[in-house]
C-alpha cells in the first residue's frame, strides 16, 4: 500500500518541478499580453458590401502577416462584424495600421513566366525580380462540362516583409515555358524554391514578379479582372479519376464571363501577354493558383484542377468565394498602450496575487497545524504545472498571458484551496467520530474526493463557457481559471491524497494534535459516548 501511495507522489513532484527546470533552463516564459508588454491595438470595420467568408479570409491574411513578420504572440480577434488586432511590442502606429491593412481583393492576371524564386545564398549577377523557368511533368486535364483550366496544388499561404519587386519585362533569364492546353501547369515542387513567399506590395495596373504559394515566382501582367467575375458559390469536391477540384461559376454579362473570357482566350492563344498559357489568381500581392486554360470560351462554370489535398480545395474555393464580393477594411481606433504602463500592471498584479496567496496560506497552517505544510507545497506543485504549460503553449501556439489571465490564476487559488478546505474538514469529522487517523484518512478521501471532482467540474464548465461564448480579455481569463482548476484536480489526487494518507500511517502524527483535536482523546470520547 506504501508503495501504490509513493509512486504517484514521486511521479508527480519530478513532472511538476522537472518541467519547470526544464523551461527555465531552455529560456522559455509565458508571453505577456498587449496590456502587460504594451504596443499598439487596432481595430477596423468592414465598408459597404462584403461576405462573411471575406471577412473571415481577412482575418486569416492578417493573421499570415503579421505572424510572418514576428510580430511577438499577436492578437488577431473578429468581433461580431469588427476586426481587433493587438500587436504586443510594436510601437509605431502608422507601422501597425499598414500592417494589419489588407484588401481582400482577388486580382486574375496573365502570367508571362513562372519559375524558382532567386537562391539568397547563390553570387550572381542577375537582376533583382529574375526567376529561371522549369517545366516539370504532370497528367492530362479531365475537363467538366463547360470548360476547364488546370492548376499546380497550392501550399499553405505564409508571408513576409517585403517590398514591391521591380517588373520583369527585361529581368527574366530565360525565355518563358508554354505547356499544351491538354496538359497540367508546372508542377508545385521547383528547384531551389523557398517555403515562404515574399509578400509583395501588389499594383494590379503594372507587370510585376509576385510570390507563388509553393515558394516560386510568377512575372504577371497588368490585371485584366478581379475576382469580381465570380459567383460566390465556389466549391471543393472530389471527381472520380481526378481527385479534388474546384468548381466555380461566372457571373452572366459584361462583368462576368465576358472579363473571364477575353482572358481566357488570349491565355489559351498564348500571345504576347499570356505566353505561357497560365492565368494567375492572386490575392494580396500572393498567387493562389496560377492554373493553365485549356479552352478559349467559357460558359456557366470553371473547372480547376490539379492534384490538390482537400484543405488546399477549399482554401482555393474560400478565395473565389470571396473574391466575389471582396471586404474593403477602415480602421476606426488606434490604441497605443504604453511599456511603462504595461509593467505598472504586471508589478501590480503580481504583488496582489504574492499577497493573497501569502494571506490564505498563513490562514491554513494557523488553523490546520502541519496539514497547511502540505497545503503550501501542494500550490507550489500547481504553480509549477501551470508555469511549464503556459510557457510551452506561448513558444508554440500563440498563447499569452494578460492582466484577465493572471485575474484567472489568482481566483483559481481559492478553487485550490477549497479542495484542501473540503478534505481536511472531512478528516476532522472523521477523527471526531472516532476513527484512527489512518481510517479517517481513507474514509475521509473518499468522501471529499467526489465533492472536489463537482466543484472543480462546476469551474471547468464556467470557464469553457466562457472561453467559447467571448473573446478578448474574457476568453484569457477563462482559459487560465480552466487550465489551473485541471492542474487542481491532478495535483489532488496524485499530490494531496497520498501526502496526507502516508502522513496518517506515521507514530510521529498520530501523537500531534490534528487540526486542534488529540487523536487519542478523540477515540477515548468516542469509546465513553457509545
Amino acid at each position: 500500500m506504501r508503495r501504490k501511495l509513493l509512486i504517484p507522489l514521486v511521479g508527480i513532484l519530478v513532472l511538476a518541478y522537472g518541467c519547470l527546470l526544464a523551461v527555465l533552463i531552455s529560456g522559455y516564459h509565458p508571453a505577456l499580453g498587449l496590456d502587460l508588454q504594451g504596443g499598439i491595438s487596432v481595430t477596423q470595420q468592414p465598408v459597404g458590401e462584403y461576405d462573411p467568408a471575406s471577412l473571415d479570409l481577412a482575418v486569416e491574411r492578417i493573421r499570415e502577416r503579421v505572424d510572418s513578420l514576428g510580430v511577438a504572440e499577436p492578437e488577431i480577434l473578429r468581433q461580431g462584424d469588427t476586426i481587433v488586432v493587438n500587436l504586443p511590442g510594436v510601437k509605431n502606429q502608422a507601422e501597425a495600421e499598414k500592417l494589419v491593412q489588407v484588401t481582400g481583393q482577388v486580382y486574375l492576371r496573365p502570367v508571362i513566366a513562372c519559375g524558382a524564386a532567386p537562391d539568397p545564398n547563390a553570387t550572381t549577377t542577375t537582376a533583382p525580380g529574375a526567376i529561371t523557368t522549369t517545366t516539370a511533368p504532370g497528367g492530362p486535364a479531365r475537363p467538366l462540362s463547360g470548360a476547364s483550366a488546370t492548376t499546380p496544388p497550392p501550399t499553405t499561404p505564409t508571408t513576409e516583409s517585403g517590398t514591391p519587386t521591380p517588373a520583369a519585362s527585361a529581368t527574366t533569364t530565360t525565355p518563358p515555358t508554354t505547356t499544351s492546353p491538354n496538359t497540367t501547369a508546372p508542377g508545385t515542387t521547383v528547384p531551389g524554391a523557398t517555403a515562404t513567399p515574399t509578400r509583395v506590395v501588389s499594383d494590379p495596373t503594372q507587370q510585376q514578379v509576385l510570390p507563388t504559394l509553393d515558394g516560386g515566382q510568377c512575372v504577371v501582367g497588368p490585371a485584366g479582372g478581379s475576382g469580381e467575375v465570380f459567383n460566390n458559390d465556389a466549391s471543393a469536391s472530389i471527381v472520380a479519376g481526378q481527385g479534388w477540384v474546384v468548381v466555380v461559376g461566372l457571373r452572366s454579362g459584361a462583368n462576368g464571363e465576358d472579363v473571364w473570357n477575353v482572358l481566357a482566350k488570349s491565355c489559351y492563344d498564348g500571345d504576347s501577354t499570356c505566353p505561357s498559357r497560365q492565368l494567375a489568381i492572386e490575392l494580396d500581392g500572393v498567387i493562389v493558383s496560377h492554373p493553365n486554360v485549356n479552352t478559349p470560351q467559357f460558359s456557366g462554370n470553371v473547372e480547376i484542377s490539379g492534384g490538390f489535398t482537400e484543405g488546399e480545395a477549399k482554401n482555393l474555393a474560400r478565395v473565389l468565394r470571396s473574391g466575389s464580393l471582396p471586404v474593403r477594411l477602415e480602421v476606426v481606433s488606434t490604441q497605443t498602450v504604453s511599456p511603462t504602463l504595461g509593467k505598472d500592471s504586471l508589478h501590480a498584479a503580481i504583488v496582489a496575487g504574492l499577497v493573497g496567496v501569502a494571506l490564505v496560506l498563513l490562514f491554513m497552517i494557523a488553523y490546520y497545524g502541519v496539514l497547511g505544510l502540505i497545503v503550501a507545497t501542494g500550490i507550489t506543485v500547481s504553480f509549477a504545472l501551470v508555469w511549464s504549460i503556459v510557457s510551452v503553449l506561448s513558444r508554440t501556439s500563440g498563447l499569452a498571458l494578460s492582466l484577465s489571465g493572471i485575474a484567472g490564476l489568482i481566483v483559481s487559488v481559492g478553487v485550490t484551496v477549497d479542495s484542501y478546505v473540503v478534505f481536511f474538514e472531512r478528516l476532522k469529522d472523521e477523527v471526531r467520530s472516532g476513527r484512527t487517523l489512518r481510517n479517517s484518512a481513507q474514509r475521509g478521501f473518499a468522501a471529499a474526493w467526489r465533492t472536489i471532482v463537482v466543484a472543480d467540474l462546476v469551474s471547468l464548465l464556467g470557464a469553457f463557457v466562457l472561453w467559447y461564448l467571448t473573446v478578448g480579455s474574457v476568453r484569457n481569463f477563462a482559459f487560465f481559471l480552466g487550465l489551473s482548476t485541471l492542474c487542481d484536480l491532478v495535483v489532488t489526487f496524485c499530490f494531496t491524497r497520498p501526502a496526507v494518507l502516508l502522513l496518517a500511517r506515521t507514530k510521529w502524527m498520530n501523537r500531534r494534535k490534528v487540526m486542534g483535536l488529540e487523536i487519542a482523546q478523540a477515540v477515548a470520547q468516542a469509546g465513553a459516548t457509545a
